[in-house]
């Protein structure tokens, strides 16, 4: 593989796109600094197929990323491959309101080919081709300039070692027919709705137990206008202020803004500057949350009871035993809040119940609920096994 030198200018980088640009992939990875910010700092681009690799700095001077950022967002023949990629989706996202498309990520498809639900850039490495990394320059503050040659060849092997894992991945996908089991996922990733944040939706985000319609409204309006701040300042939400004082402001919120100063978790200067000021504004106009607004009190179905929790426990269970038998990772067949619905008596909208899911599993879960499969040790391990509708009947 070749390994182009950092790009640095335009005419660079358009080279390095047209080189590429009839590849059937490309692995992608950036590096980024967000502590400080609310919007994710690019500071890296690495780009790699089957036979070129490079950085591309978006900090340079005078640099312009349209023409890499059209390749990952408008060429719908080339597959855009990531690992663990959300967080790099969300800042093409952000750069042009659009996400890459198609799209693979590593971290899901070994999901389908082996029991870990998150596994690891480096251990997912040393698994397929057997390279132990070196992690030294994993913290490196990706802003400073200049960048020495062993960042950037740290930087450039996350994207070389991706190209060459994933066609490794995807022949093993199809030879064991798995391949379709992970569509729903990469269309999940590449989903926009993920990455566009309502401001009036902020608030599904922060904990609270009240379910109170005018506490919930003044959650609403506290979330809304701490993300409008946030984005206008560029500060990480916490900044503004915590989700926990959020909360609390909304259960109780203060009479007027002389009391933003008695607030655990606010300055006591809120109680007379103008940020102060905007949040006791938004209190003020805060609307109780309309019933259809209002978040769901139970779980689907008729609800779990005590039986029903052993039920759901059982299922559980059942799930661990397909998942080592299939070798797949337990949470891409079915989830706890699925488990739970059947449980309760449900059996529409359910993922597992459908599809894939349900003639590797679903099919068995069903079967356990309404009395046809149990469970049985063999040979040391437990495994299901079939119930004789006569026999039970006796």
């Amino acid at each position: 593989m070749q390994v182009h030198p950092l790009i640095e200018t335009n005419a660079a980088l358009v080279e390095f796109c047209d080189r590429i640009r009839n590849s059937d992939f490309i692995a992608v990875d950036t590096e980024f600094m967000r502590e400080n910010t609310f919007w994710p700092e690019l500071c890296l681009i690495q780009i790699a197929d089957s036979e070129h690799a490079a950085a591309i700095d978006p900090l340079a001077p005078g640099i312009d990323l349209a023409p890499l950022l059209d390749l990952l967002v408008d060429n719908e023949d080339m597959l855009k491959v990531f690992h663990a990629g959300g967080q790099d989706v969300e800042i093409i996202f952000n750069l042009t309101g659009k996400t890459p498309h198609p799209i693979f990520d590593t971290q899901i498809g070994q999901m389908a080919i082996g029991q870990a639900e998150q596994v690891g850039y480096s251990n997912l490495v040393e698994a397929w081709i057997g390279l132990q990394l070196d992690k030294g320059a994993r913290f490196t503050d990706w802003s400073r300039r200049p960048l020495d040659k062993r960042q950037i060849d740290y930087a450039i092997g996350d994207v070389t070692h991706l190209a060459k894992i994933f066609p490794m991945m995807l022949d093993k996908l199809v030879k064991t027919g798995r391949g379709h089991w992970l569509d729903e996922e990469m269309e999940k990733l590449a989903d926009p709705a993920n990455y566009s944040i309502d401001p009036e939706k902020a608030w599904q985000r922060i904990k609270i137990p009240s379910r109170k319609p005018d506490v919930l409204g003044r959650l609403k309006a506290l979330a809304a206008w701490r993300e409008r701040e946030a984005r206008s300042k560029n500060l990480p939400r916490g900044r503004i202020v915590k989700d926990e004082t959020l909360a609390d402001l909304a259960a109780h919120p203060p009479k007027d803004q002389d009391g933003l100063g008695r607030v655990r978790g606010l300055s006591a200067t809120w109680k007379s500057n103008d940020i102060g000021a905007r949040l006791m504004d938004a209190l003020a106009n805060a609307k109780a949350m309309d019933k259809d607004d209002m978040p769901d009190r139970a779980p689907r179905g008729p609800g779990l009871g005590k039986e029903g929790v052993l039920v759901a426990d059982l299922l559980k269970l059942l799930l661990k035993i397909r998942a080592r038998e299939l070798n797949v990772a337990a949470r891409l067949i079915a989830r706890s809040d699925d488990l739970e619905a059947l449980a309760a008596g449900g059996r529409q909208d359910i993922a597992m119940m459908q599809g894939w899911r349900y003639e590797v599993f679903g099919h068995a879960a069903l079967d356990l609920v309404e009395g046809r499969m149990g469970f049985a040790v063999k040979n040391g391990k437990l495994v299901m096994s079939e119930i004789d509708a006569a026999a039970s009947a006796d």
